[in-house]
């Protein structure tokens, strides 16, 4: 059965809709774009359009590549300090000469809705409520909520340990009480462990798990999402090979993606 990201992600922004029309004030989100990546501007321009859709008031603020850290930190201090901005999103990636550790951490926690500012990291990691979870796992775990796949007790794979993905999924798994491993690019016999999994959830950019690598009636998740030799967008997962082993599976595109946007407009729509 396909893990249907656009039908899921669509009831998710529903939900969204309704909480915000209820609001008095309501929410806005600014993302600051540096530079012209095509694939940035891309991502920033679903993200206003979610918003609309919600009734999230949205402002895009774009510099180029040319920017010094010390004016993108003043910005997002001045965006601190303005009652008016709910939430804060700085598109990656950013351009060598900005350490992009000094502007995430410079981004107040109560506005940080893509969750990655380390007073909400390690709230997340310690086991207290962060004020936002990442966007990706949230999203996943919604994804999954919907299909009622049972993650307590289940043994889940996670193959990536990325900042934005990895690391946080097996914290909020571990929070679900799921057992969780975690496998990157130093993982000996990978092969062997994504067979014992009732879960897999592969977030690496690259193909990994192919042909019968997955358990009979195992759930996969497939956060990649890159071009192929031939131009198509494909994923982590050798979809056509391993789908029949599987009793879910997420799609790519159609997938981890929407559910990704509309996580973070779940988020956005937090006021603190």
């Amino acid at each position: 059965m396909i893990l249907d990201g656009k039908i899921v992600s669509e009831k998710v922004l529903t939900v969204v809709k309704d909480k915000v029309n209820k609001m008095s004030k309501k929410p806005h989100l600014v993302v600051i774009l540096v530079g012209d990546d095509p694939a940035s501007h891309i991502y920033v321009k679903n993200k206003r359009i979610a918003a609309e859709k919600v009734g999230i008031k949205s402002t895009i603020i774009e510099f180029p590549n040319t920017i010094q850290e010390q004016e993108l930190l003043n910005k997002i201090k001045e965006l601190n300090a303005n009652p008016d901005v709910t939430g804060i999103l700085v598109q990656m990636p950013l351009p060598e000469h900005i350490d992009k550790n000094n502007i995430i951490n410079t981004i107040s926690p109560k506005k940080d809705v893509d969750g990655f500012t380390p007073e909400n990291v390690g709230k997340l990691t310690i086991g207290m409520e962060p004020y936002y979870y990442p966007a990706t796992p949230q999203g996943i775990l919604m994804l999954l909520d919907e299909y009622n796949i049972k993650l307590e007790g289940a043994d889940v794979v996670v193959i990536g340990r990325s900042n934005i993905v990895g690391k946080p999924m097996c914290q909020m798994l571990l929070k679900r009480n799921a057992t969780v491993t975690n496998c990157h690019s130093y993982t000996k016999d990978i092969d062997n462990k994504i067979k014992t999994a009732d879960i897999v959830i592969s977030a690496v950019g690259k193909k990994i798990v192919r042909c019968k690598m997955v358990k009979k009636n195992s759930v996969v998740v497939d956060v990649g999402i890159f071009k192929d030799n031939n131009g198509q967008l494909t994923g982590d997962v050798d979809f056509d090979y391993v789908v029949d082993s599987t009793s879910y599976i997420s799609p790519v595109p159609g997938g981890v993606g929407p559910m990704t946007i509309a996580s973070l407009m779940f988020n956005a729509s937090k006021v603190y």
